[in-house]
């Protein structure tokens, strides 16, 4: 090496509508929860605590065309997690494309008469969003009215959502029937019920299934909800709230929110 080269490093990440999906430290999440069995292991294998973890996971799977990873409830220390056979080849392709990467690096070094040129190069403008829920979906129906439209999308599985936007979000975005789009909704805009009939409530959103995961703390407590089709959505309630409708993991719950909750995104 040249004695004023300087040595090139980047960070390999897959993204999905600007969003990052994969990258080496959630790859590093999947490999100890591949061996250990445990998301809450994994979580201490890799120094992340277990909520983080939890949110990690439902994340990978939300985005992912198949869920990656297959949870057993067991409470907060118990109960176990294994990749999908999706999840081991996700792993295997990941390992390929970073060993294809560091030679493109390696490559770069020895043609670069200027190295410094290179970080302009590498850097990757990244969106990032602060809601914890994010779903990939094909939009199946679109509805517009004077004001705002009606989309109608089907997640993964053929969950059911609707979002309500303006006309022009609806130009701006070009959205059109069969397009896939990703669905936001935050996780203070869920509520959460038990034994609810979706046709004796006004909002449009009812997705039901069952507990994974109940965090508790002294004011709030974060719940997680398999509505099906590898799809899992967090919602924030008040501890309270969370005592008097008694959720335990492994029960049934419903997740509700308002069509003009959610936000539509496009790549």
């Amino acid at each position: 090496m040249k004695k004023n080269s300087i040595e090139l490093e980047g960070h390999l990440w897959f993204q999905k509508s600007q969003n990052r999906f994969l990258g080496g430290d959630r790859i590093a999440l999947l490999e100890k929860i591949d061996e250990l069995g445990s998301i809450s292991k994994a979580a201490r294998a890799v120094g992340i605590s277990y909520k983080t973890a939890w949110q990690l996971v439902n994340t990978i799977n939300n985005l992912s065309e198949k869920e990656l990873v297959e949870r057993a409830t067991g409470g907060r220390h118990g109960g176990g997690a294994i990749l999908t056979v999706e999840g081991k080849k996700v792993l295997d392709r990941y390992r390929i494309v970073q060993e294809e990467h560091r030679k493109f690096l390696d490559s770069i070094e020895e043609r670069l008469d200027d190295s410094e040129k290179l970080y302009e190069f590498l850097n990757r403008i990244a969106m990032r969003v602060s809601a914890r829920n994010v779903f990939s979906g094909t939009i199946t129906g679109i509805t517009r009215e004077p004001v705002n439209a009606e989309i109608i999308l089907s997640l993964k599985g053929g969950v059911p959502l609707t979002a309500i936007v303006t006309n022009g979000a609806v130009d701006k975005l070009g959205l059109s029937e069969g397009m896939t789009v990703y669905a936001i909704v935050k996780s203070s805009s869920v509520i959460i019920g038990n034994d609810i009939d979706p046709a004796s409530v006004s909002t449009r959103n009812v997705l039901c299934g069952k507990v994974t995961t109940i965090i508790d703390g002294p004011v709030n407590a974060e719940v997680d909800i398999d509505i099906g089709g590898g799809n899992v959505i967090t919602s924030i309630i008040t501890h309270g709230s969370a005592k008097k409708l008694g959720l335990e993991e492994g029960e049934a719950a419903c997740a509700m929110f308002k069509a003009s909750s959610v936000i539509i995104g496009t790549s």
